[in-house]
């Protein structure tokens, strides 16, 4: 039952000092990228910088002992972060106490809608989500996350909106650049690179943000225009549940909602591409769980709603981590630097922060996957351009809504005409196998063998029809039997039902008998429902396509004689 609902216990089986070194390089490495931008987050929300930090502890914490994915990292994420800011802008003024608190009962609301969806099992909403879609979004992060940094990289500030707009904004006022900022930014990136080539486990990140602290410090960068971290409050939340009205609970449902939309949609979608990698696999209803309690602990640790960072993520990832001890580590770090260390975090530059995003958002895009796509089905590579475009020009959450929907969309293209083929003996494979890909099929004069790979309903009912005929009129000789193979057929429909007898009158038109091969018992039941079973014949159903071809050449030997 622990391992069950705490996937932690179960990864700790046969962990070792090795994985131990690794994860905690990694969690380290991630809280001293999460706390810069927790604070940005949290500016973003319009709440207190100390709101977004204390969003690191407890829901960190939370996340690494009901998540099921080892490398996902949760925090105060972007698109999240605005919705609060949405929300709670009509309610109260940013930043006062009463705002803080609504943020934190939006965390508990939205922990609240996740369990709710838990006890009624809707992790399948998450099967929505194509490869195409998955390779998509994750590219199109990547590709937000990388022009967002721009501005931190050279030194100008934009308030445009949207990722496109911001980087055209700043590139247009590249001029007004800050020279050391680019030369700081730049020195990052390549150190970063070097690292990356000279041992991939090497912890440049790490390195890099100690070494960009004590140059910074060193050499004052702030006095030379370079943006540094700031002042960073010190010390731990306390627990409590905020004390709101009535009125502001009932507000803040629909926005309760929202989030929980975004934040599992984004959960998903970066947990799946990233497990994906390691040939593992993500519960999403064990996700549900547990950002439920994520949320909850976020609440009542005085933090805002929580999301999954794709940025850190990748970084966590990148530097080999293995387990949710890196969450461990990281919510451990950053108790560490509140309570000690807050004084050195200020110097941090906001480019070397930018070179590190930038680092590992660029090894988000991966170029096999896209290929992959491509040589599986065109469509999918357009489903999977159209989901970057959208991340990209429009927004993650409006992304992914046209995700679902074109996953729903090339769901019912392939509904609507699945595989079929008509069969032949296979000498070499010592089955009946597709005449199109077995040329030494051999094909029974009379016979017809034909197999539709999918359960037939409205959507595809006029595709068999269509096919099936194909089969029977490009038969090298006049045809006697159509035997159709059945055990991909799981159930049928109103409308398969009448496609069915109008197939079934059509042969007997033309003095073709049908007879149905591997029937499975869930059709024959239906079968039988509708009275199609006596309408085909009892002595036309047939266990394997070998029995149908054998029965078949029976009655047309006993015809001719």
């Amino acid at each position: 039952m622990t391992t069950r609902y705490v996937p932690f216990a179960r990864s700790m089986s046969g962990y070792s000092g090795g994985r131990l070194r690794t994860d905690v390089v990694a969690g380290v490495t991630v809280a001293a990228l999460a706390l810069p931008s927790s604070m940005a987050y949290a500016e973003l929300a319009g709440v207190p910088v100390s709101a977004g930090l204390y969003s690191l502890l407890l829901p960190v914490l939370a996340y690494a002992f009901f998540g099921s994915a080892p490398r996902v990292v949760v925090g105060p994420e972007g698109t999240v972060a605005l919705l609060v800011a949405t929300a709670l802008a009509p309610l109260a003024a940013a930043g006062s106490p009463e705002y803080t608190a609504l943020a934190a009962m939006l965390a508990l609301l939205v922990g609240g809608v996740f369990l709710v969806a838990r006890l009624a099992r809707l992790g399948w909403i998450a099967d929505y989500f194509s490869q195409a879609v998955l390779v998509g979004y994750i590219t199109g992060v990547a590709i937000v996350l990388i022009l967002g940094q721009l501005g931190k990289l050279l030194g100008v500030s934009s308030d445009a909106d949207g990722a496109i707009r911001e980087a055209a904004d700043v590139l247009a006022h590249v001029g007004d650049a800050n020279w050391t900022t680019v030369l700081v930014g730049a020195l990052s990136v390549a150190l970063l690179v070097v690292a990356g080539r000279v041992n991939k486990r090497f912890p440049g990140a790490l390195v890099l943000v100690v070494l960009g602290i004590a140059v910074s410090w060193a050499l004052d960068l702030a006095s030379r225009g370079v943006s540094v971290t700031g002042e960073v409050p010190s010390g731990l939340p306390s627990l409590e549940v905020p004390d709101v009205s009535a009125s502001d609970l009932a507000a803040l449902a629909a926005a309760a909602v929202a989030v929980f939309l975004v934040a599992f949609s984004d959960s998903i979608l970066t947990s799946r591409s990233f497990a994906a990698r390691h040939h593992e696999t993500v519960d999403a209803n064990q996700e549900l769980l547990a950002f439920g309690t994520v949320q909850l602990a976020a609440g009542v640790s005085q933090g805002i709603p929580v999301g999954t960072s794709g940025s850190r993520t990748a970084v966590n990832d990148d530097m080999g981590a293995t387990s949710q001890v890196s969450g461990i580590a990281s919510a451990a770090t950053i108790a560490v630097i509140l309570l000690f260390l807050t004084g050195p975090i200020q110097y941090l530059p906001s480019a070397v922060l930018g070179a590190v995003i930038v680092y590992a958002s660029a090894k988000l895009i991966d170029v096999a996957q896209w290929k992959e796509l491509a040589r599986s089905s065109r469509v999918e590579v357009v489903i999977a351009a159209i989901t970057v475009a959208c991340v990209v020009m429009v927004g993650v959450l409006q992304a992914i809504i046209v995700a679902v929907v074109l996953s729903v969309a090339d769901i019912i293209r392939r509904a609507a005409r699945p595989a079929d083929a008509v069969l032949g003996w296979s000498e070499q494979e010592d089955r009946y196998a597709d005449v199109g890909d077995h040329p030494d099929a051999g094909i029974t004069p009379g016979v017809v063998v034909y197999r539709i790979q999918d359960r037939l309903f409205f959507a595809n009912a006029h595709f068999f029809k269509r096919r099936l005929w194909a089969a029977v009129d490009g038969a090298p000789k006049p045809v006697r039997h159509v035997i159709l193979d059945a055990s991909f057929i799981s159930d049928i429909d109103a409308s398969a039902e009448v496609a069915l007898r109008e197939i079934i009158d059509g042969l007997r038109e033309r003095n073709i008998e049908l007879h149905l091969a591997r029937v499975t018992v869930e059709l024959r039941d239906r079968l039988a429902a509708v009275d199609l079973e006596t309408v085909i014949g009892l002595d036309h159903f047939h266990g394997t396509v070998t029995a149908a071809v054998d029965a078949c050449t029976v009655r047309e030997r006993d015809t001719s004689s």
